[in-house]
Order: structure tokens, then sequence, then C-alpha cells
């Protein structure tokens, strides 16, 4: 052994950088054996403290932040280290040092980078954290992490004062904001959509002149995605929430209530007065008989009160078909068991149109959800177009080829043809 130590000496002696190339050796086996004890010693430590205290380990923990902040050991043994290397010229070691320095700065960035990006999950889990989301805020605390962090990282890379630095940033201060000018425009943008509750994660909305009509997924500093009914994913810059116009549906499910506005188009040529048989079998109807007792004495009432002028029927009032059946529609709907009662509910005669006469049914289900809300929909307008021909009223349509032959047999063709 005693002779491996005295060639070993022979050989530094003889050799002018193996000094240097030996203690290079040692530093960086220093190093490692730092970074290897930080990793496995200090994380699994932490990782089995964690599992004492019943967090698993696929869950969310600051392990990762940890992990990146052990990075910092070797780099500062490197620091220190090399300052003990002999013959190495003061150059190498005023670079390997700032460069060490600059890769500390940068890894302390991302560390805490990955922090805030641990308190938003954090925050999310909150059952109220989609009322006022804060991953914008966390962005821009991102980005002013990363450019002080970019600031201090270049200033030890040529060895310079931050603060040399800073006193260029006046200058070009005009420069980065036409640099910065989507992410200052968006900031205010998330402030404002925050601070007055226009948006939250899970509202509906509807944007037509960006094709958006969805669930609102996610709310960023820069965007805003919402998934449409299709599935498809579309992606609004922040400031259009604010420059734009869109519609929020939240209103609407947050009443328990979802509106129907939709109409029959009855063919105006069916309209007419009912006669006294059409009267008596449609007293048939529970929903109608008091109605039609109690109509029909008013009008004999009113009548009564004419005079002579009662023996012509012009001058007489009478029931209507359509009157009827708009009174039908009314106390169908009131007692259907999918309509909430407490919210508008009418039935309403619109303007004529060339395409028929439309009687619009305008109320509100009694639920907000869309496949329960179109089921209550389709199930009142299938029976409506079902009763209507008993009350000898007829829906408007326009003419197709079957009506033209039913018009003129004789356009037919023939069978063997």
């Amino acid at each position: 052994m005693s002779i491996f130590f005295e060639r070993l000496d022979h050989w530094l002696g003889n050799s002018p950088g193996a000094h240097a190339l030996l203690f290079l050796l040692g530093l960086g086996l220093l190093a490692w054996l730092a970074n290897w004890l930080t990793k496995h010693i200090l994380l699994r430590s932490l990782r089995h403290l964690f599992r004492l205290f019943g967090i698993d380990r696929n869950e969310l923990t600051p392990l990762h932040v940890i992990a990146r902040l052990a990075n910092i050991i070797p780099t500062v043994v490197l620091m220190l280290g090399i300052q003990a290397v002999p013959e190495l010229p003061e150059m190498l070691v005023t670079v390997v040092q700032n460069v060490c320095s600059a890769f500390i700065v940068l890894t302390l960035a991302l560390a805490v980078s990955g922090m805030l990006t641990l308190v938003n999950e954090v925050y999310q889990r909150r059952p109220d954290a989609h009322l006022r989301p804060i991953k914008g805020y966390i962005q821009v605390l991102k980005i002013a992490i990363f450019i002080i962090a970019a600031i201090l990282v270049v200033a030890n890379l040529i060895d310079r004062s931050p603060l040399i630095l800073l006193s260029g940033l006046g200058a070009m201060a005009a420069v980065l904001m036409l640099i910065f000018q989507d992410t200052l425009l968006s900031l205010v943008a998330s402030v404002q959509l925050g601070s007055n509750d226009m948006v939250r994660v899970g509202d509906w909305i509807e944007m037509p002149q960006l094709n958006a009509d969805g669930s609102v997924i996610d709310i960023a500093l820069h965007t805003v995605k919402v998934q449409n009914w299709d599935k498809t994913i579309t992606t609004i810059p922040t400031k259009r929430l604010i420059s734009d116009s869109f519609r929020n549906w939240r209103g609407m499910q947050e009443s328990g209530g979802r509106r129907i506005k939709r109409s029959l188009y009855l063919d105006q040529q069916s309209v007419r007065f009912l006669s006294e048989e059409e009267r008596q079998r449609l007293k048939r109807f529970s929903l109608l008989s008091d109605y039609l007792e109690s109509k029909e004495e008013e009008l004999a009432n009113w009548n009564a009160r004419l005079g002579k002028e009662r023996q012509e029927q012009v001058n007489q009032r009478r029931l209507t078909n359509i009157g009827t059946f708009r009174h039908y529609v009314e106390r169908y709907v009131r007692r259907h068991p999918g309509i909430h009662q407490d919210m508008i509910l009418m039935v309403r005669l619109l303007s004529p149109t060339a395409d028929g006469l439309p009687l619009e049914l305008y109320c509100f289900t009694d639920t907000t959800a869309w496949v329960p809300y179109e089921g209550i929909q389709s199930d009142i307008f299938d029976h409506l177009l079902a009763i209507l021909p008993e009350f000898g009223l007829r829906v408007f349509q326009h003419p197709s080829g079957a009506d033209m032959r039913t018009l003129r047999p004789a356009l037919a063709p023939s069978p063997g043809a």
C-alpha cells in the first residue's frame, strides 16, 4: 500500500495538472454522494413520514418540490469546493461559481413555481373553488417570478450586479409593454371576470361568434376553455369575454326552471265558430267542462242584452275552436307534473304569418337538465298535435308531393308504370 502512495506522489509531482484533476474527481464524487444522500435518504424518509400521516404517495404532496430543491445541495458543494482545487485558472473558478449560482436561482424559481401549482391544486379541492378560481393570479405570479429569475440568472452569468440590468429596463418599458400586451390585457380581463363574477368553472356559456356553446372547464390567465355539447373544445382568449358579448346560462340553472317557448302553426282556414253539437262533444273533456259551462253562461247573458239584434248570429258572441283549444292547452300544461307552476305560464296567439297562425306555449319546466327538459317538451307537443283534430283545427305545412297527387289523382303514376 505504501508503494502505491509513493508512486502516486511521484506521478503527481511530475504531472502539473494531476493535482487539479484528482481534486476535480474527488469534488465530483463528493457532489454525487451529496446528491445520492439527499434524494435516497431524505426523500425516502419524507415519503415514509407522509405514509405515517395517511397520505398516499399518489396523492398531491410537496415531494416533487422538495426533490427539485434537493438539486441545490450538490450544486452548493461544487460552488464551494471549486475554490479548493489547486492550479485552476481564476477565470475558470469564477465561471463555475457563476454557473452554479445561476443554476441555484433557476432551481429556486422552478421550485416556487411548483409550490404555486400545488397551492392552486389544493385550492381547487374546495367545494367553492369554481366560484373564485385563482389560476389566473397564480400564472401572473409565475410570470413575475420567472422574470426576476431571468434577471438574476443573466446577472450571475455575466458577473454583474442585477441593479445594472434593472436600470436598463426603464428604457425598455415600451418594448416590454408591447411584448407582454396580451398578458396585461388578459390580466385585466381575469380580474374583471373574477371581481364581477361573470364566469365560473361549470357555467354554460354561449358565444356564437367564436363557435362556443357548452360548459366552462378551465379559466386561466390567457384562455378560457369551453367544452361544447358535441364534446369539442373551444379556447377563448380571456380578453374576448370582456370586449365581446356572450350569454351565461347560470341564471337559468340556478332558478330551477328552463323555458319552453315553442309554437304550433295552425292553418288559418280551419279557424271557425263552434256549433252546439261540437260544444256538447267537447264537454266530455274534463279540462274543458267547467270552462265551457261558465263561458256559455257568460255569452248567454251578454247576448240577452242585445235585444232584437241577437236574432242575427253575426251580432252574437260565440265560442271559437281556436279559443277553446287555447284554454285547453293552458289547463293541460298547468296540470302537467313536469311544469314549474310558480313561473310564468301562458298560451298566446302571435301575429299571423305566411306559414300559418302561431299558437305559442310559454312556460318553464321544473328541471334544467337537458334530457328531461327535452322529454317534457316533446311529451306536451306530442299530445297537442294528436288532440288538435278534436277541435276542428289543422296544423299548417307546405304542400308535399303526396298532397299534390291527392289534389290531382291524374298526375299519380299508374301501378304498371
